[in-house]
């Protein structure tokens, strides 16, 4: 254990590098108490060194994993959570790799697309913080058509009532009557649906075609590719650049 402030990893850190959730689910973690050192209880803002013992839940981490991210197209119909007896079929259930990966930035059961998988926490941190403005591509179907009008409101922002916030201006393309494409750089819950609602319309289909400079392509549902070289790469630069 390292009482020190400039040698050894934050305990948080060293959580997420061992692939079992993101840095501020380890923060959660320690403060539940849930988080052991050496056998002794954890707290906020420690350090540690790789001869330290760190434990969650009484099981001792292996340490830190080789980086994985995986692009997965998740299917219509699957709920990203780890178990969840409501749910027809769960992300553990439609998504299978030999290491525990988690998912960075999640899909509502009723859409569909690419979904990030990944052991490293820093990254999913990077990804999510909403003040990096990263990209996030999707194609919607909406059930009436789509007017000009409404489409430009998009571009703008809309007032979100019930979360009593304006969605940041975006970019948008139409590519027919009741079809768009659209590039988000922030991530509210269900926030392509709850623009469509606030202009009166419906999504019928949702796809997330792109996340940064990571693209769903020719992928089918349930099929899944390691990213690898120059494309791992530009992702991890871009992630880390607001």
């Amino acid at each position: 254990m390292n009482t020190g402030k400039d040698s050894g990893s934050r305990l948080n850190q060293y959580i997420a590098s061992c692939g079992v959730c993101s840095r501020r689910e380890a923060d959660r973690l320690i403060e539940a108490g849930r988080v052991s050192v050496n056998g002794i209880p954890a707290t906020q803002g420690m350090r540690v060194l790789e001869t330290d013992e760190v434990a969650v839940d009484g099981r001792p981490l292996g340490g830190a994993l080789k980086k994985t991210v995986v692009a997965f197209y998740k299917p219509v119909g699957v709920t990203c959570t780890e178990s969840d007896r409501h749910a027809d079929r769960t992300l553990n259930e439609a998504f299978s790799f030999p290491v525990r990966l988690t998912y960075a930035g999640r899909l509502d059961r009723d859409s569909e697309g690419l979904l990030l998988m990944t052991n490293d926490g820093n990254l999913i941190d990077n990804m999510m913080r909403g003040a990096n403005g990263h990209e996030k591509e999707y194609i919607v179907r909406v059930r009436s058509r789509i007017s000009d009008a409404d489409l430009e409101r998009f571009r703008k922002g809309v007032r979100l009532r019930e979360l009593g916030v304006t969605t940041r201006p975006c970019k948008v393309e139409r590519l027919g009557d009741y079809t768009f494409r659209i590039i988000l750089t922030q991530g509210l819950n269900r926030q392509i649906r709850r623009m469509c609602r606030a202009v009166g319309n419906e999504v019928r289909k949702l796809k997330r075609v792109r996340v940064l400079n990571i693209e769903l392509g020719p992928m089918k549902p349930g099929e899944q590719r390691i990213i690898r070289g120059e494309e791992l790469q530009e992702l991890y630069r871009m992630a880390s650049k607001p």
